[in-house]
C-alpha cells in the first residue's frame, strides 16, 4: 500500500492526489473521499512545521522609521458637468493636487 505524499503539514492521497483530512482523535486511519484509499493516522506523526514571516509582512510603528512630510505646493482644478436633467443644477468636481517632501528620521 503506497503512503500519502507530504507537502509541509498537508498529506495528499497517493492514488488520486486529493488532500486528505487530518485524523480525528483516536481515529486509526483516514479514508480518501475520492478513491477510498485508506491512509494510516501514523502518517501524520513526527511532522515538524517551521513557520517564518518576512519582516515586512506585519508592519509596526515600532520597527519603522518615521516619515515626516512637509507640504511644498498645493494647487487645484474644478470642472462642472450636467449629469442629470436640465432642471437640476450642475455637478461641480474639485481636484486638489498636493505635493509633499518626505524625509526619514529615526
Amino acid at each position: 500500500m503506497p503512503e500519502g505524499r507530504k507537502t509541509g503539514s498537508l498529506l495528499f492521497c497517493p492514488n488520486c492526489g486529493t488532500l486528505l483530512d487530518s485524523p480525528r482523535d483516536g481515529e486509526p486511519s483516514v479514508t480518501c473521499e475520492q478513491c477510498a484509499h485508506v491512509e494510516p493516522a501514523s502518517s501524520y506523526e513526527n511532522t515538524v512545521i517551521t513557520t517564518r514571516s518576512d519582516p515586512d509582512a506585519f508592519p509596526s510603528a515600532l520597527r519603522q522609521k518615521r516619515k515626516t512630510q512637509t507640504k511644498v505646493h498645493e494647487s487645484g482644478d474644478q470642472g462642472t458637468l450636467q449629469l442629470r436633467s436640465a432642471d437640476e443644477g450642475s455637478t461641480i468636481f474639485y481636484t486638489v493636487h498636493s505635493f509633499f517632501k518626505a524625509t526619514l528620521t529615526d
